[in-house]
């Protein structure tokens, strides 16, 4: 039904609308999410603990006619890129000293996926189709970038990682689309909201997700918001910035609806898996700065987390993202 509703309201009223600029340059982005990147305190090593990504976004309207026509057929009209992304996400146990892990905290688990996706703009919305593949186990290679990290820096290696959720293949696919709603000018700032909806479907994660952003700031149409590692409000890696210096700050909430998460749930294949009771209401508040200068779009979110299975302590679980994009 949602996904019905992401493809239909396009096309509410029968009203023309504007489009966005068209952009010849490649955008590249790096990003870094982790728990320890935060404004507060930080936490050490627990839960969703690291998420590290590099992602190419192509210019406007560059893509093979095939995929453009499908991106029509779903959307109708608008400005079309393609982008592809390589991330790796890291899970741990709140007690990563234990050479046995506690069975009732979240297992260790990683994920090395590679997505590729469909993004079309108007003046208004932001359409985004995403498949990712990849592998979820062992083979992701989480316990030997974290603990190689940790034996840099000189940090305690992390015990548990022969427990972690064994290998099988991940895939998910996405559908999302975020409006952009202008509210008020005054005083040479601007505001609007930014409302999404999202489904997320696969062994990877299945979600339902909605949510808002409300910013402040100059040239808030340069892009749809900033980007983060899904789930999440994820406004990608695209923009065009329609004034020398964009800067805007934000605050959102979103909410997910979860029906399956192999980092919680465990194996899709296998019994006697590591895997904790996963709760399927999820909500996220976050807060952070955008600016973009010279071509590049720097951004900081703070994400707090209710919690996502029976038994996680801390409170609010909080992380930080931040994220370089760069022109080419």
């Amino acid at each position: 039904m949602l996904a019905l509703v992401l493809v239909a309201v396009p096309a509410a009223g029968g009203v023309a609308r504007a489009e966005p600029r068209q952009d010849p340059n490649s955008i590249w982005t790096f990003q870094v999410e982790n728990d320890a990147a935060s404004t507060l305190k930080g936490t050490s090593d627990q839960y969703y603990t690291s998420g590290l990504r590099i992602g190419w976004t192509s210019p406007t309207d560059a893509l093979p006619t095939p995929l453009a026509d499908a991106g029509h057929f779903l959307w109708g009209d608008g400005v079309q890129r393609v982008s592809i992304d390589l991330r790796q996400s890291i899970f741990t146990p709140r007690d990563t000293q234990l050479e046995i892990p506690n069975p009732h905290d979240r297992p260790y688990a990683g994920e090395l996926v590679l997505t590729g996706g469909l993004i079309q703009d108007t003046d208004t919305t932001r359409d985004l189709l995403d498949l990712t593949v990849g592998t979820v186990g062992p083979s992701s290679l989480a316990r030997q970038v974290q603990n190689g990290f940790h034996s840099i820096i000189g940090d305690t290696q992390n015990k548990g990682w022969h427990y972690q959720i064994q290998d099988q293949p991940a895939i998910e696919v996405l559908e999302q689309r975020t409006w952009r709603l202008p509210i008020a000018q005054a005083y040479g700032l601007e505001t609007d909201t930014l409302p999404s909806a999202a489904i997320g479907l696969g062994d990877l994660r299945d979600y339902i997700q909605v949510g808002a952003i409300f910013r402040i700031g100059q040239g808030l149409n340069s892009d749809f918001g900033t980007s983060r590692i899904e789930p999440g409000l994820n406004g990608s890696d695209a923009y065009v910035a329609t004034r020398p210096f964009a800067w805007y700050v934000f605050g959102g909430v979103d909410g997910q609806a979860v029906g399956y998460d192999v980092t919680l749930d465990g194996s899709t294949f296998r019994r006697n898996t590591p895997s904790v009771h996963r709760v399927w209401d999820v909500g996220e508040i976050e807060a952070g700065i955008a600016v973009m200068l010279y071509g590049c779009r720097i951004s900081y979110t703070q994400t707090w987390q209710t919690q996502e299975f029976d038994g996680q302590k801390g409170g609010l679980f909080n992380f930080g993202s931040l994220t370089l994009s760069t022109k080419f």
